[in-house]
């Protein structure tokens, strides 16, 4: 165990680390954000618990802009999700996201995500933020999988709103300073209902090996050695790495109270999507 300024830092499995508050309701806003950052970018995942964090989407916005540039969208800084009563796209259904990367249709792909949990859904509802570690995934690969892997390329299309775009990526790329990460976006299981899915397209390999393609990643990207799957507290805050993971979300029953906020950080210097498509 070590300590970030007295409040406990402890390994979460199978990766990140819980960053707990010495005294319950201290605030979050005090906490080195320096330190924090280093926590991130070593550990890929930070959850800070038992904080006061931010009593509406301003405060959280403030705080944000001291770990770097916000990534703007046309609705701002903060995306406010929770379930609608008649929702127009996935993320403000209550049902599956499967995983994906955040970035992948915008100009500059953020590095960090911020989430902070306004309401957590109640005990036995579903709900967790799931999150994949690409580099252990891709670390712990049996050679042939990993070269099955790196000779496919996925192209996605979507057409939602402020979501919408093309992009195209190699399934294994780099992150910013060389490291080797998994961009993929999972195909929705056959019987999912799932709200505006992208259109996939998977080629580099003749089209009888793409079942075992999918089948060897998605086993990897779910394999719990890799596989982080997040139980949202009232008042949890988490900073994830979006260079490194993947992330989706378990349904969670209608109607129960799940309210995150998330924003996105650029990275230092911004990281342009050269995998966007344009016109």
């Amino acid at each position: 165990m070590i300590n970030l300024s007295g409040h406990p830092v402890t390994a979460l499995e199978p990766f990140g680390v819980r960053v707990d508050a010495a005294s319950p309701g201290t605030d979050v806003t005090g906490l080195s954000i320096a330190a924090l950052r280093e926590l991130t970018t070593r550990h890929h995942l930070v959850l800070l618990r038992g904080f006061t964090a931010f009593d509406d989407a301003g405060a959280l916005t403030e705080w944000s802009a001291r770990w770097g540039e916000i990534g703007m969208w046309p609705y701002g800084p903060v995306l406010e999700l929770v379930e609608h009563d008649e929702p127009d796209d996935h993320i403000f259904d209550h049902r599956y996201v499967p995983l994906h990367w955040d970035g992948m249709y915008r100009e500059q792909i953020a590095e960090f995500q911020i989430f902070q949990c306004v309401s957590a859904p109640g005990e036995g509802d579903g709900g967790r933020t799931t999150f994949s570690q690409t580099e252990a995934v891709l670390r712990d690969a049996a050679p042939e999988h990993r070269e099955l892997w790196e000779r496919v390329t996925g192209r996605y299309r979507r057409a939602a709103a402020e979501y919408a775009g093309e992009c195209v990526s190699p399934v294994v790329t780099t992150r910013p300073g060389g490291r080797a990460v998994i961009r993929y976006n999972e195909p929705v299981p056959a019987g999912e209902v799932f709200l505006n899915h992208p259109d996939l397209e998977f080629t580099g390999v003749p089209g009888e090996l793409l079942p075992e393609f999918h089948r060897t990643l998605q086993a990897a990207l779910h394999d719990p050695r890799h596989l982080y799957a997040h139980a949202w507290r009232d008042g949890d805050v988490v900073v994830a790495d979006n260079y490194t993971l993947l992330h989706g979300r378990e349904a969670f029953t209608s109607r129960s109270p799940r309210h995150l906020r998330r924003v996105h950080v650029l990275g230092t210097p911004p990281l342009e999507n050269t995998a966007l498509v344009y016109g």
